[in-house]
């Protein structure tokens, strides 16, 4: 943890300025977090209200927006020459914010002891040609929830362990009249629906570039988004998840309107709380399914980063906000929402109490964890996946030739 000090350090980025004269007055740092899925508002609240007691020479002034308009949020005020001193990013970004200069290369501050206590597929989330842009903090993939009482009811014994599995469980579920659309997944025009393919694409063990090139639109890609469009077909699938966002999956789920959803960590604990969900005590997951002869579990690497942009003024202060935030005691107190990066959280049992099911999904799951690809040209990669799924989704075009114009527009 770094102390406060008069000059900030030239070697590791950060920009020498002597704030001597300054020194105790209050230091206002600017921070932007996501309103959506992981902590909850009031958790990132609650967090930065204990880093501001304790540092009292320290504001900060947090802002949340909806996860699509993350990206862009931090890329227009970096380009403005200001406004964010520590950002939220995904897993995809460290690229294209490494070779634009968005983030602070912070690989001399990172201490043994976080390198020793930190699990190591957590660092794949903030590095980028072996250096890291910041600390990761939450720790995510999706896994497959499922209702424990209407399984039940179909006399199905055990939640599936393949897509195959899945679909013929679903059917069941239809035909006995338990409901008529067992599953949901986020399959919106967005990013959600890119996660939900990958979880697919590691399923069917495709990949997405090969020499840099595209290779999604064959083999494990193509067999991916194959499966979305029968899904969908088959009416087993919520006609609406062509729209569903994650927060959309968790609303229907908990109101038992679907026997399945595909979604992030934060649903097993919102979907449990009996205030605000009908399906409490009900809840089952387990990772997502696999592919017979292929894969025994899937995951897509959902995890999310802090980071110091280059255009803060406050480098120091931004640093010592993100280690309070990534540290072990605050991730293991607010570990309900997002589990820790830190290894050894998951022996202690105020982690794990009440959440066994989620940690037993979660040591397999967290290791199968399959990324997306890294590219500075991210996000027109993504662009192009998203219309391709919807536009096969829709019919207007087979998976395969939606997975090829999509390669012809990805930008690579």
């Amino acid at each position: 943890m770094l102390k406060n000090t008069h000059k900030l350090l030239i070697g590791t980025g950060f920009a020498a300025l002597s704030f001597a004269s300054s020194a105790f007055a209050e230091t206002t740092l600017n921070a932007l977090f996501m309103a959506q899925a992981a902590y909850s508002e009031d958790d990132v609240r609650a967090m930065t209200e204990a880093f501001t007691k304790a540092n009292p020479d320290i504001k900060v002034n947090l802002e949340f927006v909806p996860y699509e308009g993350l990206h862009d949020k931090t890329v227009l005020a970096q380009g403005s020459g200001g406004g964010y001193d520590v950002v939220l990013f995904d897993v995809i970004w460290p690229a294209e914010y490494a070779s634009n200069n968005v983030l602070v290369d912070i690989s001399d501050r990172i201490t043994d002891d976080m390198k020793k206590g930190i699990l190591p597929g957590a660092w794949t989330t903030v590095q980028y040609s072996g250096k890291s842009y910041g600390m990761p903090w939450i720790l995510d993939t999706k896994y497959m929830f499922y209702n424990k009482d209407i399984l039940e009811k179909a006399g199905i014994k055990a939640p599936p362990r393949t897509w195959d599995e899945l679909a013929e469980q679903a059917k069941i579920i239809k035909d006995k009249g338990l409901l008529s659309t067992p599953i949901a997944w986020s399959w919106s025009q967005a990013e959600a629906a890119v996660c939900d393919y990958t979880t697919l694409v590691s399923a069917y063990g495709g990949d997405f570039l090969k020499d840099g090139k595209p290779d999604f639109q064959t083999g494990g890609g193509l067999d991916a988004l194959n499966y979305m469009v029968t899904s969908y077909n088959s009416g087993l699938t919520n006609p609406n998840s062509k729209e569903f966002l994650e927060e959309d999956v968790r609303k229907v789920f908990q109101n038992g309107e679907a026997a399945f959803a595909l979604n992030w960590t934060y649903m097993y604990n919102m979907a449990n709380d009996p205030k605000e969900s009908k399906v409490a005590g009900k809840v089952g997951i387990v990772p997502a399914p696999g592919v017979t002869g292929k894969s025994e579990v899937s995951a897509v690497n959902g995890s999310m980063g802090l980071g110091v942009t280059t255009t803060s003024k406050h480098p120091e202060e931004a640093w010592k906000y993100i280690v309070h935030m990534t540290s072990q005691p605050v991730q293991n107190e607010y570990a309900k929402l997002s589990l820790p990066i830190w290894a050894s959280s998951y022996d202690d049992p105020a982690v794990t109490k009440g959440q066994e099911e989620l940690i037993a999904a979660a040591k397999l799951g967290l290791a199968a964890m399959y990324p997306r690809p890294t590219t500075p040209k991210y996000q027109e990669l993504s662009t192009a996946l998203q219309q391709a799924i919807q536009e096969a989704l829709l019919g207007q075009s087979s998976a395969e030739d939606a997975l090829k114009t999509a390669a012809e527009n990805s930008g690579l």
